[in-house]
């Protein structure tokens, strides 16, 4: 075969690769080739449909060549008699016209080295900036890059509306070092739809693939990418910024208001608010009930309504169900959070690293290996929820969701990341039975790479954003959870009470007469309230699922139920630890929570209802006012008990201790429908206690038993204490006092 048969079938090989999109370096075909045997330059590009394609200097717009099309193959090439690489446009004329374009196969590299070694190493704190899609500016022209990590796929294009889902038009290159494959495609626009093609190694062509870096999806049940332009947004909460770390710190006030954007409040005709709504809305009505933070169950992109959110696909993208008419959600849900700290509220969002669902579209068996996943079954499937499980173990997967957390605190300022579903992270047996787990290599149950993905990740997390905050949903008795991993804890800044939350819901729903026989469901919780950092949560997880409402769990009638439910907040608010309530519980709806309609607004023309919510407005005013009730929430010298062993009254009384000793806070709960006149109580110091609270108020619709504003003390020892006062303990209902100056 001589030499110029021999160039015929190379190229005629190249064709079919291209045509069949199976090319395994399109780079190095398409685009501006040099010829190793006289260095000069040819230009190919494969446009099926065209007519005619022309090379024009790009700076002259002067036509240099004409192209000649190969066969029908839409492959169009011309060697010229340039040797030096220059600068060209394409003009192309096919059936809607002629046209312009910059060829992408005469673009130079998307990746640097720098980014390209970060990447293969699993460091790359930023990997959002160069992966998914961004408009960039590239040897002056505008377009956007794509990049994706896909190392073991043969083949990887970009498809979308601005190519016809076309898989042969836009291959992309694969950095090898780090199994990167990009592309720079010239002028393209923001708002086009796109996902990726890849084909496994054995070039079977997989369900095209959204985005994993997307920051923008299209609106379920479509399930394509967006291409977002991101601008720098003019943010106004640089004094809230400023002052944050202050705001967020232990010793200082944090009550939390939880919340599913989707059916907090919704539109006569059942459509969703959106974030600019949500934005005027939502925070005036956090600021007005004094909750000091607002936490968002999962706004990432998630396919499911279902889910809530928690089976997400696009990690990096706020979901398109809250889009504004402007359509850029990135700016949408910013603007959101400026509204949050500009009305001096933190914003804390829910991340799910434990799972992600098997939705065709998304990470599973993503360049047709498992990449994102397991491939043990035994330790990639989740048979709680059929899902897959991420392998920590890998320092890109590792690396991919490190990011994906930080990318929120860096672009949207929100102030902490709630970790979902960490118990389910740390255990290999978690949910499964004998013989459906593996041991790890020191035969025991955790999951050591689950452990050290943690770790890393609050070390990055403190390191790099100061001032704000994470938090474990956790609930296990594993230890140190909010401990600092040089301690050899996780390095969480809180930890969520699951134990005080089922012993005190479990107490509650019982009969006041039974409930003497079970004192210590209450008080066992201060046993290792101090071991961790806690929060108090009376989440979202206790009004679904058939098990009713906080109201609802309440025994007795109308009144009875509505007494036990004050008296119960009233109690979690004295309780060390900071606090979270789940939307609609502050003003005690009747229904248990339905994500798929508003929360039912209209009981609060009911005083009962509205008598609550006045309650946990001024709760939480009392709490931040109060030194004594938050400076210590997590120290356990800012607790003593007076009582916990009254269970024949079923009455609790404990002292509350700020920095200042001096100005505690008494805390006297009686769970019982009798009223305790002349009750005798031990106290640490002389003087008066003002009435600080009394939940059976008749603003909030109590009996309006009290103590007239408050009582002096005398040197009557009681309770192993040399001072006492003598008090009214209302029926169902919980008191605090505290020392007047």
């Amino acid at each position: 075969m001589n030499k110029a048969e021999t160039k015929k079938q190379s190229l005629n090989k190249d064709i079919e690769a291209i045509l069949s999109a199976s090319h395994a370096d399109p780079y190095s075909f398409l685009g501006l080739q040099a010829s190793p045997q006289n260095g000069r330059l040819t230009v190919r590009a494969f446009q099926p449909g065209a007519t005619a394609v022309s090379v024009l200097d790009a700076s002259t717009r002067k036509t240099i060549n004409k192209l000649v099309q190969v066969g029908r193959t839409g492959v169009f090439t011309i060697t010229t008699r340039r040797k030096k690489r220059f600068d060209y446009l394409l003009k192309i004329i096919n059936e809607q016209g002629e046209y312009l374009i910059r060829d992408p196969y005469n673009s130079p590299s998307v990746l640097s080295e720098l980014d390209v070694q970060l990447l293969a190493q699993g460091k790359h704190k930023k990997s959002y900036e160069k992966l998914g899609a961004h408009q960039h500016r590239l040897s002056g022209v505008d377009g956007v890059c794509f990049a994706v990590w896909a190392p073991n796929a043969s083949h990887v294009a970009v498809v979308g509306d601005f190519n016809q889902w076309d898989g042969r038009r836009h291959p992309l290159r694969l950095r090898h070092v780090c199994g990167v494959w990009e592309i720079f495609i010239p002028e393209l626009k923001s708002g086009s739809n796109y996902k990726f093609e890849i084909k496994d190694q054995q070039k079977k062509l997989l369900p095209i693939k959204s985005d994993p870096y997307a920051c923008q999806s299209q609106y379920r049940p479509d399930t394509a990418s967006v291409v977002i332009e991101q601008k720098d947004f003019n943010w106004q909460d640089q004094k809230w910024m400023q002052r944050r770390a202050e705001r967020n710190a232990r010793y200082n006030p944090l009550s939390i208001y939880e919340v599913h954007l989707g059916s907090w409040k919704r539109k006569g005709n059942n459509e969703y608010l959106n974030y600019r709504e949500l934005a005027d809305d939502l925070v005036s009505y956090v600021k007005i009930q004094h909750f000091t933070h607002l936490q968002l169950m999962p706004v990432s992109e998630y396919p499911f309504d279902g889910s809530w959110g928690y089976q997400p696909i696009g990690l990096f993208a706020p979901t398109s169900r809250f889009a504004s008419e402007s359509s850029n959600v990135i700016e949408d849900f910013q603007y959101f959070v400026d509204q949050c700290h500009q009305a001096e509220i933190g914003l804390l969002i829910d991340w799910v690293p434990g799972h992600f669902p098997e939705d065709e579209h998304g990470l599973v068996q993503f360049d047709g290996t498992h990449l994102y996943e397991h491939e043990d079954r035994q330790k990639g499937f989740h048979p709680d929820w059929n899902t897959l499980i991420y392998n920590y173990g890998r320092i890109e997967v590792a690396n991919f969701l490190r990011a994906s957390a930080m990318y929120w605190l860096d672009r949207f300022h929100v102030d902490g990341i709630r970790v979902d579903a960490v118990a389910s992270m740390l255990y290999l047996d978690y949910s499964r039975k004998e013989g459906e787990w593996q041991p790890n290599e020191f035969g025991g149950n955790e999951n050591l790479e689950a452990v050290a993905f943690l770790k890393q990740f609050n070390e990055e997390f403190y390191l790099d954003y100061p001032g704000a905050f994470s938090v474990a949903e956790e609930s296990t008795s594993w230890p140190g959870v909010s401990r600092s991993t040089s301690d050899g804890g996780l390095g969480f800044g809180y930890k969520w009470n699951m134990g005080w939350m089922n012993d005190s819901l479990e107490y509650m729903k019982r009969d006041p007469i039974h409930r003497k026989h079970h004192q210590n469901d209450l008080s066992f919780s201060l046993v290792y309230a101090f071991d961790e950092n806690f929060i108090l949560p009376l989440s979202h997880d206790e009004v679904v699922h058939g098990k009713g409402s906080i109201l609802a769990k309440m025994p007795g009638d109308d009144w009875q139920k509505f007494a036990n439910l004050r008296a119960y907040y009233g109690f979690m608010w004295g309780h060390p630890g900071k606090k979270l309530l789940f939307m609609g519980c502050e003003f005690a709806q009747s229904k248990e929570w339905n994500f798929e309609q508003s929360l039912d607004w209209h009981q609060l023309d009911d005083p009962a209802h509205a008598g609550v919510q006045e309650m946990v407005r001024e709760l939480n005013q009392i709490y931040q006012n109060t030194p004594a009730l938050y400076e210590k929430d997590c120290e356990s010298d800012g607790f003593d008990w007076i009582d916990h062993s009254n269970a024949e009254q079923s009455i609790y009384s404990f002292i509350r201790y700020g920095n200042d000793r001096s100005n505690p806070v008494i805390v006297v709960c009686n769970f019982t429908p009798q009223t305790y006149h002349q009750f005798q109580l031990g106290v640490p110091l002389a003087g008066f206690y003002q009435e600080l609270f009394n939940s059976d108020a008749k603003k909030y619709g109590g009996t309006n038993q009290g103590n007239l504003g408050g009582v002096s003390s005398s040197n009557s020892e009681c309770h192993g204490r040399s001072n006492s006062i003598i008090i009214t303990v209302p029926p169902l209902a919980t008191l605090m006092f505290e020392m007047a100056d």
